[in-house]
């Protein structure tokens, strides 16, 4: 399968993998007509380019091991676990301006204060544009919370590796899912290339909303987006509020539950309705809302952020306790049966994904491949009849081009 092929099966995440795949300048992302980055070929890439491609997109399919490493567990729906636990960053500012407690964050800055990496590739708002992203490398806590927030947009971080690897240093990658599957493939195909990023954080995502989510957001707020001067999806608080402020001062919020969901959540990249991994598997240490419960259901009032924190290998276990050790995150107990409640849509997806690539291979739309994700014992917790529900919703879908 060609780039170009990939592209046009709906395969793409948009991650920016193929960036660094194909020669120098060979492939750039730019935002398509539906609002979401994809990659456009700037020549005829040759047969080396589209096979280093093939071999590091993680559109077209994950794999585990067959074995992980001692004291790592493999649960069917929440991935490899070495440490489950909630807490939150020790430092008020780092905590308030996190979306969900500032753990990673805190992390980011315990690396960084320790002389462990150099800087830290991540996604922060553009200067220039800030309804979009940009790739950065930031080496000082001031940056690292300039960073901080969720950002429910196109990115594209793994198109930087290249530029974060001619810089001096070693560096901490933190990306999507499925940003960080593509890196995993990466450092396990060039050793020389592993030396250099010691740790891969991700969280868990719901989707990649395209941007047509946050100028409908705009068009509430009555805001026009040549106007914005600085766009917030959340943070600043737990959850946090949607915030667009204009250049001449003025400032309009929109609570989490609405932004997300009821506005953001509309606009999903087809290829998220296909992913196996959307609380990332493949990283060393995983953050995510460690909501509070209320009648069976996540809480999303406003509250003191407190996050999840899934250290997914040894090395993310012994970070995790080491910034605890440091007094730069807390933690506490968290049992792994609450996940189910806390994070159903994750939960649900995982299950459904078997059904959804059932009703692919019926309607000959191009699945990616899955290996050694447990997606069969994942259906067998759900009912046949949530089973058929799933199966017939992804045929619709399909058919209306929606998937």
């Amino acid at each position: 399968m060609t780039l170009e092929k990939i592209v046009a099966a709906g395969l793409c995440s948009g991650c920016g993998a193929c960036v660094f795949a194909a020669a120098q300048g060979a492939v750039e992302m730019r935002l398509d007509d539906d609002g979401y980055l994809r990659p456009v070929a700037l020549r005829t890439l040759d047969e080396t380019e589209q096979s280093s491609i093939r071999q590091f997109c993680p559109g077209i399919g994950l794999q585990h091991p067959e074995q992980f490493e001692k004291g790592v567990n493999y649960h069917p729906v929440w991935g490899p676990i070495s440490k489950l636990a909630a807490g939150h960053a020790v430092d008020d500012e780092v905590r308030h301006m996190g979306s969900s407690g500032g753990a990673l964050s805190g992390l980011l800055i315990h690396l960084l204060e320790t002389g462990k990496i150099d800087f830290v590739l991540h996604t922060r708002a553009s200067e220039a544009q800030p309804l979009k992203n940009e790739s950065v490398f930031s080496g000082t806590r001031e940056e690292v919370i300039a960073a901080a927030g969720s950002r429910y947009a196109p990115a594209s971080p793994v198109a930087a590796l290249r530029d974060a690897l001619a810089r001096p240093g070693k560096f901490a990658f933190v990306g999507k899912p499925c940003d960080v599957a593509a890196v995993r493939k990466i450092l396990q195909a060039r050793p020389e290339v592993a030396e250099r990023i010691p740790y891969l954080l991700s969280f868990m995502c719901a989707g990649t909303p395209s941007m047509k989510g946050t100028h409908e957001i705009l068009r509430r707020f009555g805001m026009n987006a040549d106007e914005v001067a600085g766009f917030r999806y959340r943070g600043d608080g737990w959850p946090g509020l949607a915030c667009a402020e204009s250049t001449s001062g003025r400032r309009e919020t929109m609570d989490y539950n609405t932004a997300w969901g009821t506005i953001l959540n509309r606009h999903l990249q087809a290829r998220c309705k296909m992913c196996a991994d959307g609380t990332g598997e493949f990283a060393d240490v995983v953050g995510a809302d460690a909501w509070h419960g209320k009648d069976g259901y996540p809480d999303f009032a406003e509250a003191e952020g407190r996050s999840l924190v899934l250290a997914r290998t040894g090395a993310g276990s012994r970070l995790v306790a080491e910034a605890v050790d440091a007094g730069d995150i807390t933690i506490e107990p968290f049992p792994l049966a609450e996940l189910n409640a806390i994070q159903p849509y994750q939960r649900r997806r995982k299950q459904e994904m078997r059904a959804r690539a059932l009703a692919a291979i019926i309607c000959t739309k191009p699945w990616p491949k899955y290996t050694n994700l447990n997606l069969g014992q994942c259906a067998k917790q759900l009912s046949l009849a949530f089973r058929v529900k799933a199966f017939a919703g992804a045929v619709k879908r399909i058919i209306a081009g929606k998937m």
